[in-house]
């Protein structure tokens, strides 16, 4: 899966969305197990916008490019230990993106 490459509006926008809410999945001690990415993929198939939150990760900069590479999702940002991840449904999207 590859992600759609998104504008600066678009980003801004899905930023702005994503401030109100909460982490869907956490990446515990274990790391990034095929559970984690089970989950993930789960939640951006229903919320297409979701926070990963990571425990004290060694790298969380590393850790977040290869969920949003393994999940197929754009990585939107990084705030602390929380990735901010995006992937459109493409069978019934959810959020409309600006052009």
């Amino acid at each position: 899966m590859d992600a759609i490459p998104l504008t600066g509006k678009q980003r801004r926008f899905l930023k702005g969305r994503a401030q109100r809410l909460e982490p869907a999945v956490w990446v515990g001690d274990a790391g990034i197990t095929a559970g984690v990415l089970h989950s993930l993929d789960l939640a951006l198939r229903s919320h297409e916008l979701v926070k990963v939150r990571m425990r004290q990760p060694d790298d969380k900069k590393a850790m977040a490019a290869r969920l949003a590479t393994e999940s197929g999702a754009a990585l939107l940002g990084l705030v602390g230990h929380t990735a901010l991840l995006s992937r459109a449904n493409p069978d019934d999207p959810v959020i409309e993106l600006p052009p």
